[in-house]
């Protein structure tokens, strides 16, 4: 059976999430067949006035070598949040929909951005920069919002990086075109391959929905934050992926508290 609208309804009433605000990760494809596609899903949550937020990472558009590594590219060109740039192949359809909807806002990070539509769509993202990478994420916490995974695991769970950032662990230096034409600096977030072994520690806090073949994790955000920075700050190895040649996690092992 098809995947319908009706069916993202009854899901967001059953689990308590109509009227929130939403972090989603999701694999359109985890669901099987989905009637409408990305779209059904998307406006499937925001008929339940959900505000609906995606990570919408766009590396292959507005990346730049470091400054002195190479000459500036002048076909890189410099971000704005009207852009509907996305690295479609690794975000996913959910995400590049929500881009492509009108009345969208996106923040203000050339690489790292989140999108979010609905009524707190603009208070969500609209304190996103270079710098503060994950305010979005911070702002769903004090909103008392959720977050969705569909269909993926904790590896594809943004919302670790600021947990790593709150326990004190520093974000990585990356480089982009400004708005002025020279090379800017943002801060973007490592390795997140070995977020999955923080299953264990979220479980408390994690409830499971089905639907069509999808299985969705529901987080609350603040909750969530919590668990994994005292996780993290008592084994700083746990975010670490297992691959023993790793440059990002075994740069980024240590904590300061």
């Amino acid at each position: 059976m098809p995947v319908t609208l009706e069916d993202i309804r009854i899901a967001v009433i059953q689990m308590g999430l109509a009227g929130q605000p939403l972090c989603v990760h999701a694999s359109l494809r985890s669901f099987g067949h989905v009637e409408g596609g990305a779209a059904t899903v998307v406006d499937g949550l925001l008929q339940q006035g959900c505000t609906v937020m995606v990570p919408t990472h766009s590396y292959s558009t507005y990346y730049m070598p470091p400054p002195g590594e190479e000459s500036i590219d002048a076909s890189i060109p410099a971000y704005t949040p009207d852009s509907n740039a996305i690295d479609a192949g690794s975000m996913g359809a959910i995400p590049v929909c929500v881009l492509q909807k009108a009345g969208r806002g996106r923040g203000n990070h050339p690489l790292d951005s989140f999108t979010a539509v609905g009524p707190l769509a603009s208070q969500l993202v609209e304190s996103q920069s270079y710098d503060d990478t994950y305010a979005p994420i911070r702002v769903l916490g004090q909103l008392g919002g959720y977050i969705v995974m569909m269909g993926v695991g904790l590896n594809k769970l943004t919302a670790l990086h600021h947990a790593e950032r709150l326990a004190g662990r520093p974000l990585f230096t990356a480089w982009v075109k400004g708005v002025d034409g020279n090379p800017a600096r943002v801060n973007i977030g490592g390795c997140s391959e070995g977020f999955v072994n923080l299953d264990p520690v979220l479980a408390s806090i994690e409830r499971r929905i089905r639907v069509g073949q999808s299985v969705w994790r529901i987080f609350p955000v603040e909750p969530l934050l919590a668990l994994a920075v005292e996780a993290i700050r008592a084994n700083p190895m746990i975010t670490h992926c297992g691959n023993v040649d790793c440059e990002e996690c075994n740069t980024n092992v240590q904590v300061t508290l």
